[in-house]
């Protein structure tokens, strides 16, 4: 018998709509993932360390202690998990079909809250800071006010409009950003660079043009970057305390390219808003897999509490209850 709901994917997103759905009787089935993609159980609040701007937690929280918490709720309600990937959905025949090696699922209608992954540098020390908490970031909303990071020196890399907003941002708690960019001239909206050189004229950013991160020093903690001059070649190594990734996202659709419609980013496009609905009727998309503007744990779960409800009502318009 076809499942009522399968959601894919774990993170605050996919775990809300879980108890939404669970609440209102639909037994939700949760593909949680392992590691294809960089889905995993928990989503990317798995490699957060302190989680100090949601609600309800005025002493902040571990990203994975506070995982946790969410999937025993959506568990207490009765959502079952199947901690494995995905490898293959079929959404052209109904019931929608959802498989890997060891399980064919079909259901009457799919949450996809498979998130979106950081681009990084990819050098071994910046990921393993990144893990460690030690001064490394791909979110300065998320981790830039922490007491690591005040009154320190910190660096942007990005030229686009997320790293001057970024930027901006850590200028609050700061005590200078300097924004790395590869080229010498930012790539950002004509709006975001009038905000980025009033910033460098009040010497709270200053620019290294042409440059790119060669190395992320460091043992314990974060104590500086080794640039490279891309024109001259040079090198030198620039002392900080922080380091913010602002080279974009992207998002986990491999999964489903072509079978639902995707925007040039390759975002999944919710062609009717606000709602989740996405081209495909009875497949409902949340969180960062749909969203490349705000990226927080809280609208991921409220997109998830919203894929929930439509969910809920369109499986009542076609009588499964």
């Amino acid at each position: 018998m076809p499942e009522k709901l399968v959601i894919v994917g774990s993170g605050p997103a996919g775990l809300t709509a879980a108890i939404y759905a669970a609440r209102a009787a639909l037994a939700p089935l949760v593909f949680e993932g392992f590691s294809a993609g960089g889905l995993i159980p928990g989503g990317q609040l798995m490699f957060t360390t302190d989680v100090e701007n949601y609600p309800g937690f005025p002493k902040g929280i571990l990203g994975p202690e506070m995982m946790k918490a969410f999937r025993d709720q959506a568990e207490r309600f009765g959502t079952r998990f199947i901690t494995q990937d995905v490898a293959e959905v079929d959404f052209r025949r109904r019931p929608f079909v959802v498989r890997n090696d060891e399980h064919t699922v079909e259901a009457h209608a799919v949450i996809i809250a498979t998130g979106a992954r950081a681009n990084w540098l990819n050098l071994p020390n910046e990921q393993r800071l990144a893990k460690s908490g030690g001064g490394v970031s791909a979110c300065a909303v998320c981790d830039g006010a922490l007491p690591l990071f005040r009154k320190q020196e910190l660096v942007v890399v990005g030229g686009g409009d997320s790293a001057i907003e970024e930027g901006s941002y850590l200028t609050k708690f700061a005590a200078k950003v300097y924004l790395v960019h590869r080229r010498d001239q930012l790539r950002a909206s004509k709006a975001m660079q009038e905000r980025f050189f009033r910033l460098v004229a009040e010497k709270k950013m200053e620019p290294i043009w042409d440059s790119v991160i060669e190395d992320v020093l460091g043992d314990q903690t974060l104590t500086g970057v080794r640039l490279k001059n891309l024109k001259t070649g040079q090198t030198r190594d620039l002392p900080c305390k922080g380091l913010f990734l602002a080279i974009g996202h992207t998002p986990n659709t491999e999964l489903f390219a072509g079978q639902i419609e995707l925007d040039d980013k390759k975002y999944i496009r919710l062609p009717r808003p606000p709602s989740t609905y996405t081209s495909v009727e009875g497949v409902f998309a949340a969180g960062d897999v749909a969203d490349h503007v705000y990226r927080q744990a809280v609208t991921a779960a409220g997109t998830g509490c919203m894929a929930a409800l439509d969910a809920e009502r369109w499986l009542a318009a076609q009588g499964i209850e």
